[in-house]
């Protein structure tokens, strides 16, 4: 593990004062396959404690230092400790750019960092802090597969616009699918997917749009074969088999009029999932990147929302009178099950 530089961000007080409101760094983290993985932190600013671990899970094509900037800033600000970490193929990672070989490489190595992340946290403080996944997009699969390896390890996701499924009207034709797995294994790399352009649909805004496209870390090219081909396959894994096996805390954050990501799949993740504390938060007219690529207001309500979610859940005493309420709601929806099912005898 090697450092290669940090800096701060800083605020002025009434008094005039300059306030480091919270710290960046970066390193270089070595993968189980010898690759070299770029990992970034934000943390509070002024030596704080943080309230608990935040770890970024980004999308595909994009990348934690710079894409996933705003959130790690905002949540560093907060009070939180923020870790990112580009995947093979992603952002300052080695790999080709683009390419996703094996999806449960790609967990397994976020598994591997962010574990690693924890225990030197523990080591350090003697405190075992309170852990939570923020997935977008398609990390939002990764996260929920980060769970399901270690289901009773971290305390809750924050799952904005979650790839549980590729909308219909940005999923490969099916004959274009016939072709993927006909073909991965003998042109992989292969530029020749045909898609709509994901930015134009995900980023409502030209100046993130602009940012995006001028970002030499962030893959703008047609998906590779073998890349479609995981992420299709990945999405309708969890759709089909895996939903019903999530069980940790999580909050959705998701745009209503989101045409990358369907929301219908976020709410049946939120009915599916065997949780007790589950939240999903629709934003009527926002689109994909609702974090990002929203106007400032917009992004504003939605961390909001995020962070009051997480606050609510990293304070012990917030969380017992949390775990008090999710165990009234459970009685509560236990009791109406059996009121219905004797009144349908």
């Amino acid at each position: 593990m090697r450092s290669s530089g940090s800096s701060n961000g800083g605020g002025a007080d009434d008094g005039g004062e300059v306030l480091l409101d919270h710290e960046y760094k970066e390193e270089y983290v070595r993968n189980s396959r010898g690759m070299s993985l770029f990992a970034c932190t934000w943390l509070p600013g002024k030596r704080r404690t943080p309230k608990a671990l935040v770890f970024l899970c980004h999308g595909y094509a994009v990348e934690c230092g710079v894409t996933m900037r705003g959130t790690g800033e905002r949540l560093a600000r907060a009070g939180y400790a923020v870790y990112g970490l580009d995947y093979e193929g992603h952002g300052r990672s080695d790999g080709l750019q683009g390419y996703v070989p094996d999806f449960e490489l790609l967990v397994r190595d976020c598994d591997d960092y962010f574990t690693s992340v924890v225990r030197r946290s523990q080591s350090q403080s003697n405190k075992d802090s309170k852990r939570f996944l923020l997935g977008e997009s398609m990390g939002g699969a990764v996260a929920l597969l980060l769970h399901l390896r270690r289901p009773e390890f971290w305390s809750g996701a924050v799952l904005v616009a979650p790839m549980c499924k590729i909308a219909d009207d940005m999923r490969p034709h099916p004959l274009v699918v016939n072709i993927l797995r006909a073909m991965t294994s003998i042109i992989p790399t292969w530029k020749i997917v045909p898609s709509n352009d994901v930015i134009d649909a995900a980023y409502k805004t030209q100046e993130k749009r602009d940012e995006i496209r001028g970002n030499p870390y962030c893959y703008k090219d047609k998906p590779r074969l073998k890349t479609a081909y995981e992420l299709l396959k990945v999405s309708l894994d969890l759709e089909q088999n895996l939903l019903h096996q999530v069980s940790l805390p999580f909050l959705i954050v998701h745009g209503g009029a989101d045409k990358v990501t369907d929301p219908s799949v976020s709410e049946l993740l939120y009915r599916s999932a065997a949780s007790h504390d589950k939240t999903l938060k629709l934003y009527p007219g926002m689109w994909h990147a609702l974090t990002s690529g929203e106007s400032p207001d917009n992004i504003h309500a939605v961390f909001q929302d995020i962070i009051a979610w997480l606050d609510h859940r990293s304070s012990d005493t917030d969380q017992q009178e949390l775990l008090s309420e999710v165990e009234q709601k459970a009685r509560h929806d236990d009791q109406h099950h059996h009121q219905q099912h004797g009144g349908n005898k």
